[in-house]
């Protein structure tokens, strides 16, 4: 696709922690079958807060991917980076001779980084004094830890570091690997995004900014896209992690191959530090860019992973925004739209890369998952949003968006070799 003189990318394997399971299996038959991760958190205690829900990893055991004696160095958003890195180089089959190891990298994104870590260690310094904090203190906060942490982990010796784009986070972690790829500089990239920030201040803060549903009497109700009745987000966490490689590399050792990234596309809307700009006018050039990027018609799109967090403003901003860019294979329903965080909740700054993971196995399985939730759509939001129903279909190209605070957008289109 795209400039044929590049090296094209391929996606060959994939892992993923999130509130609906803890590998991509069972994360995958939740989504297609409307589930919602949604619960009251039990990660803290939420009592004396507006908003006592979110979408938490549940039950969550790093011991079969993390040896116990190295968890003290880990924040959790790094034990699942950790497993989810671990799961998409098993998942790859991939093995790299001690040659090959300066042209593999390692991008994984994170939001906030380690939030928990740093109010424990807030906590520690104020009641008990500096002499009382761990060495582990620093690396348990610094975002790039994930990368860092995988990279040493896997003999990962090429380019090493942390996105770090707010909502958009995981999408141009695996775009910017695709990158390095593209122009030869790497063969093979370990690249999405992780987060974990159910924590007093990541809740605490949300709820500040009325960014979040405050549906606590159902929570698993709460985080509805494109409806009429939408009041926020809901909170979640997780990680997912791909394997990219060239196209080369991966016929010659005859890898699985689940779909190729054809398109990538970055933007800023230069407007507001969490608006929209009107009419998504910066998304639209995301998707644009992607679409060039790809060498594709807006018509040769068969689904979209919308970004879809279940806000007023930002789902009718995208709304607008696919409605321009895709004109009438949008309004008249050939362009299947699914907003997943609406059983996720939004994963923040490993949003990009689950919902990447997603859109490649619609193209994979043919499934496209269900926007839950839907009670009225919204009728300034007309598009065919797969309402409350997974669909099944062929699906070709597909496109991942994910955007955040800042103005900040990036693009991901998916094709079917």
């Amino acid at each position: 696709m795209g400039n044929s003189s590049r090296e094209r990318v391929v996606v060959t394997g994939m892992g993923a922690v999130t509130p609906l399971g803890h590998d991509v299996a069972s994360t995958w038959s939740s989504l297609v079958a409307g589930c919602s991760g949604a619960a009251p958190i039990a990660l803290f205690d939420a009592s004396s807060f507006g908003i006592r829900f979110a979408c938490e990893v549940k039950a969550w055991d790093p011991t079969p991917f993390i040896a116990r004696k190295k968890l003290k160095e880990l924040d959790r958003f790094t034990e699942f980076a950790l497993a989810a890195a671990a799961m998409a180089i098993e998942d790859a089959s991939l093995s790299l001779a001690a040659h090959e190891e300066e042209r593999a990298g390692c991008f994984i994104g994170v939001g906030l980084g380690g939030l928990a870590s740093l109010e424990t260690a807030a906590k520690t310094l104020f009641e008990k004094g500096p002499s009382k904090l761990s060495p582990y203190t620093i690396p348990r906060i610094i975002a790039n830890l994930a990368a860092g942490q995988v990279s040493i982990a896997h003999g990962l010796r090429g380019p090493s570091f942390a996105t770090t784009s707010a909502c958009a986070t995981g999408a141009h972690a695996i775009g910017e690997a695709a990158e390095w790829i593209r122009r030869g500089s790497a063969d093979v990239m370990v690249a999405g995004g992780a987060e974990s920030t159910i924590t007093p201040i990541g809740i605490g803060g949300f709820q500040a900014m009325h960014a979040l549903s405050r549906r606590n009497d159902a929570p698993e109700r709460a985080s509805r896209p494109f409806d009429c009745a939408r009041d926020g987000f809901v909170c979640g966490e997780g990680g997912g992690v791909v394997v990219l490689e060239s196209l080369t590399r991966a016929r010659r050792r005859g890898a699985r191959i689940y779909a190729e990234l054809s398109g990538y596309g970055a933007s800023s809307d230069a407007f507001h530090i969490t608006g929209p700009a009107p009419e998504g006018e910066g998304c639209q050039r995301a998707m644009r860019m992607a679409l060039d990027d790809a060498g594709l018609s807006p018509d040769a799109i068969d689904h979209l992973n919308a970004h879809a967090t279940s806000t007023s403003v930002g789902d009718k901003a995208e709304s607008d925004g696919i409605l321009h860019v895709f004109g009438a294979h949008a309004r008249d329903g050939k362009l299947a739209v699914s907003a997943t965080k609406s059983m996720t909740g939004h994963l923040l700054g490993a949003a990009g890369a689950v919902e990447a993971i997603f859109t490649v196995l619609a193209i994979r399985e043919g499934v496209m998952p269900p926007t839950i939730n839907v009670e009225e759509q919204d009728p300034e939001c007309p598009l065919d949003i797969v309402p409350n129903v997974a669909r099944a279909g062929v699906v070709r190209h597909a496109m991942s968006n994910g955007f955040g605070f800042g103005g900040t957008n990036a693009t991901l289109v998916f094709s079917r070799l």
